[in-house]
């Protein structure tokens, strides 16, 4: 009697059994299930957390101060205020989005359908140059005429959320609030009460767990259950209808489960996960940004592509690399590199991986090329999510006290301990686990588009070494 499945090795040949064929056959598409739903299953773990606070449909999550390690979406940044309005046009039809003009404040910000593809950037980088504008977002379908003086983003799924970021001049508490106040300016409310809108609720999230982390087992498929039930089949992705019957998921019924089947999908989860882990360290990355050394621009070409046309290309639908993106990352812009650009590396200058229990520097030159700042964050290298139980995940521009050199370039440094002397300028890690670094240009200059400009690498030294430095 066959009580507990367990994937065959190399050498078992092809299987005969009937019930074996069937296993196999479960445990194959459930890999391919989890590689296609990854940026989806993202989103609504991240919707799940705004319900969990509290939250609703056409509502805005919000950061109140900078994030902490209890942010844990996936490489988040704690350099700025976060406002995430998550939006359902299924009941309410179009719902409207507003931004204000860049007065006081500015928004960096973008709206993403449900599968995490940019529909319109919008604030100081986006459609409305920082004029501010009444954005609606339609549901798939929508064939009414958009009211004169909106600005209509259509969409393929009746869910989708914005990231919106107001930027401060500087972390001083006064600027916190003054950015915190500016984001309480946008404005969501159902077109159809746009005469009397509502008043916009806004849940606060800080020093709140919100946890949208990947679970690599069984638990993935129930919200890529939810994503099926509740959306419309792409035409891109229909060819997915029946893998997913295999295992379970169907469109109109209810997603039902054995124990053995759920062994069968958390082994497949399992083996994805170590998937995802090789491709991101030995071929998932583009070419080096500059030449010789270890940092990426962390999203493929293709990818960037896709999610910039809405994977337009007749011939091209990247999945593979956008299941790596997107478990490392939320969200996408639909222009990259004119609001934000970011540069990501795993490894330090001699090609080894980042250890979060050695002591590492990064040299940044003076005169970054941003109009607005930059920054540098550490995540955990397992989840991509900040490390937890740290006091800080960051250093930038904008921290206070940040030490920098008499040639003005600023060293940070990172490590389990501070180098004596060097407290105002250390980002925490932990021994227990590898770590990644995200370095962040908002309002980037042409200095770092054609490289006249060059981020060094990350060095790992001993805690003398930075001493004497």
């Amino acid at each position: 009697m066959r009580t507990l499945w367990q994937r065959p090795g190399p050498s078992a040949g092809p299987p005969s059994d009937p019930a074996e064929i069937a296993d196999r056959a479960l445990h194959r598409r459930a890999i391919e299930a989890v590689i296609w739903g990854m940026p989806a299953v993202n989103f609504e773990l991240m919707r799940r957390q705004m319900v969990k606070l509290g939250g609703a449909p056409n509502q805005v999550v919000f950061w109140s101060q900078p994030a902490t390690w209890k942010n844990q979406t996936l490489t988040p940044n704690p350099d700025t205020i976060y406002f995430m309005p998550f939006f359902d046009t299924a009941d309410v039809g179009p719902v409207v989005l507003e931004i204000p003009p860049a007065d006081t404040g500015a928004i960096v910000g973008s709206v993403d359908d449900c599968w995490q593809t940019a529909i319109a950037d919008v604030g100081v980088a986006g459609v409305d140059n920082g004029a501010g504008g009444r954005y609606v977002i339609l549901p798939p379908d929508h064939t009414d005429a958009v009211p004169a003086g909106y600005i209509p983003l259509p969409l393929s799924t009746y869910q989708s959320f914005a990231v919106l970021r107001s930027n401060y001049r500087n972390a001083t508490a006064d600027d916190i609030a003054d950015a915190v106040a500016y984001g309480k300016r946008v404005r969501v409310y159902p077109l159809s009460t746009a005469d009397r809108p509502p008043e916009t609720v806004f849940i606060d999230a800080k020093d709140i767990l919100f946890d949208a982390t990947i679970p690599y087992d069984a638990r993935f498929f129930d919200p890529l259950n939810k994503i099926v039930q509740t959306e419309p089949w792409l035409a891109r992705d229909k060819a997915m209808i029946d893998r997913l019957k295999t295992i379970g998921i169907e469109k109109g019924r209810p997603f039902v489960t054995t124990d053995k089947t759920r062994r069968i999908l958390t082994l497949a989860a399992h083996e994805v996960r170590a998937w995802l882990s090789n491709r991101l360290e030995t071929s998932y990355f583009p070419p080096p940004y500059f030449v010789g050394g270890h940092w990426h621009v962390p999203a493929s070409p293709d990818v960037l592509k896709g999610l910039a046309t809405d994977f337009a290309d007749p011939d091209g639908y990247p999945v593979d690399d956008r299941a790596v993106a997107f478990s490392m990352v939320f969200f996408s812009p639909k222009k990259f590199g004119s609001g934000q650009f970011y540069l990501m590396t795993l490894k330090d200058g001699k090609g080894n991986r980042l250890d979060g229990g050695s002591t590492y520097r990064l040299r940044v030159p003076a005169s970054v090329p941003v109009r607005q700042y930059w920054s540098a964050t550490a995540y955990d290298g397992e989840t991509h999510a900040l490390i937890r139980e740290t006091p800080w995940a960051s250093r930038s521009s904008t921290t206070p006290g940040l030490a920098t050199n008499p040639n003005g370039s600023v060293d940070i440094c990172f490590g389990p301990v501070a180098p004596a002397g060097a407290e105002s300028n250390w980002i925490p890690t932990k021994a227990c686990t590898s770590f990644e670094v995200i370095f962040r240009f908002f309002g980037p200059e042409q200095a770092l588009f054609d490289k006249t400009w060059k981020l060094p690498e990350i060095e790992r030294i001993d805690a003398h070494a930075a001493d004497a430095d």
